[in-house]
């Protein structure tokens, strides 16, 4: 999906991500997915924003993952608390695809969902990289994005306050 698709389904991407993360240990209040989907609104509008939602053969979303390229201006790397080397943190608008959010309603997990959603979003990428941040203590989801070929890379808290978040990447290419 682009973002004028996203945007059109905003209420199938906020009923998988509010279901999936409030359960342990990301524990998100009503107030925190109310931001989150006020981000996604802004995300949505960018040019080369883009999405994938798992849907059962009923219609009901099981599964979202959406992001962006991270632009050349990106502070990303900045938020990182453990020192990675210049060439890792070099962007240029194209080279490395950023994850912002990944997600997969319980009862289908561990069924190729997740895999298949990710590929889906990754199919005919044109970066030659993908960078997520994932709460350390998300034991299933490091799994399988390990399975998938991420590394951890360092560490990161967003924003003053957060929680400190294991920074991975993919090589694509």
């Amino acid at each position: 999906m682009d973002g004028p698709a996203a945007a059109r389904a905003e209420p199938a991407f906020r009923r998988v991500y509010a279901e999936v993360f409030a359960e342990e240990p990301y524990e998100e209040t009503p107030e925190s997915v109310a931001a989150t989907f006020r981000r996604f609104r802004s995300q949505v509008r960018k040019p080369t924003f883009r999405a994938a939602l798992a849907r059962t053969t009923g219609g009901e979303p099981v599964g979202i993952a959406y992001g962006c390229p991270l632009s050349a201006a990106t502070d990303w790397w900045d938020r990182l608390v453990t020192h990675v080397p210049a060439d890792l943190r070099r962007e240029t608008g194209q080279r490395t695809f950023g994850l912002l959010e990944f997600a997969v309603r319980k009862r289908r997990r561990q069924l190729g969902v997740g895999r298949r959603l990710h590929e889906a979003l990754l199919a005919g990428a044109n970066e030659e990289r993908v960078l997520l941040n994932a709460l350390p203590d998300a034991e299933a989801a490091h799994a399988a994005y390990r399975s998938w070929g991420y590394r951890k890379v360092g560490e990161a808290r967003p924003w003053e306050g957060a929680a400190l978040l294991d920074v991975m990447i993919l090589q694509l290419r």
